[in-house]
């Protein structure tokens, strides 16, 4: 078993949009090495931290699950979507999603900042200066301490 770390904008997706809709497709990653995690590293049953990003307190808000196999993004080959690109082609697909699943929320949103004060969580890549990354692979021993820290 794998485990992730996937960003999202509240405003645009929260934690509670998907226990709401219990499933959905992870659609609109536009960065290959993203892609790449999707498409080669995730299996069915991986867990995921469901991370909210960009407002006012980022931070690990719950926990989903991987609950498919990377498939084309359908949105890159729609015009109307933002995320439509004409380079791609349904016979060769850029751009590849998983369907992420409900697992819970956590008691409380463990914010970036806290992270960044556990000497333990130093080498994780959410730390790390410069990761930009939406989608980004988390280490077994980081996933069960930051869990602890709930």
């Amino acid at each position: 078993m794998n485990f992730w770390l996937m960003k999202s904008e509240p405003d645009t997706f929260s934690i509670d949009d998907l226990k709401r809709k219990k499933r959905e497709a992870w659609d609109g990653v536009r960065n290959y090495q993203a892609r790449n995690f999707m498409r080669d590293g995730m299996r069915v049953g991986d867990g995921v931290f469901f991370y909210h990003s960009n407002c006012a307190e980022p931070g690990i808000a719950g926990l989903a699950e991987v609950a498919s196999d990377a498939y084309p993004d359908p949105s890159q080959f729609d015009p109307k979507s933002k995320y439509f690109d004409p380079g791609s082609s349904r016979d060769n697909p850029r751009w590849m999603l998983v369907d992420v699943k409900f697992t819970r929320k956590l008691k409380r949103t463990i914010t970036l900042d806290e992270l960044k004060n556990h000497a333990k969580l130093a080498e994780m890549a959410l730390l790390r200066k410069g990761n930009r990354l939406s989608v980004m692979p988390v280490d077994a021993k980081d996933w069960k301490y930051i869990l602890e820290l709930e």
